[in-house]
């Protein structure tokens, strides 16, 4: 298949006057397309770690909820209202 040379170098003018319009606007342009992708790598970070600590504060939550329950007893029995157990203090020999 025989082309025409005029045609062909007009063709690769072409392609060659396109990129060197768009040369100056190709590195800010990719330096953007980056930042957004960080960007939204971020949200999407972020937004899974908050669904899955919802997640898990709800199974805990209907955990310690359970039916039969009574406020006076969730009250009585967090972790913040019991005492913590005395451990004996074991007596360490003193030696000159």
């Amino acid at each position: 298949m025989l082309q025409n040379p005029l045609a062909s170098a007009a063709a690769a003018l072409g392609i060659a006057g396109g990129t060197a319009l768009l040369a100056p606007v190709a590195a800010p342009t990719l330096h953007g397309l980056a930042g957004i992708a960080v960007v939204g790598f971020g949200v999407y970070a972020s937004g899974s770690t908050l669904v899955n600590a919802a997640n898990f504060l709800s199974e805990t939550a209907s955990g310690i909820l359970a039916e039969g329950t009574s406020t006076a007893g969730l009250i009585k029995d967090t972790l913040l209202s019991k005492p913590k157990p005395l451990i004996p203090v074991k007596e360490i020999p003193f030696r000159w």
